[in-house]
């Protein structure tokens, strides 16, 4: 597992805690932003899987 999939990883997981935050807060502005969250985790995670792929 390269660095940009670990974060990646890490990234999301901070996204869906952030999103259940502001969902149990009823905090909309922390629900966003653990979706923007998730999503850039998601995509640091394809961008590794993307380099893992080209280095073999």
């Amino acid at each position: 597992m390269n660095k940009e999939k670990l974060n990646g990883s890490m990234d999301q997981l901070k996204g869906e805690a952030k999103e259940q935050w502001g969902k149990l807060t009823d905090d909309n502005s922390k629900i966003v932003e653990g979706k923007v969250d998730k999503t850039k985790g998601k995509i640091k995670q394809g961008v590794g899987k993307v380099k893992d792929n080209l280095s073999k």
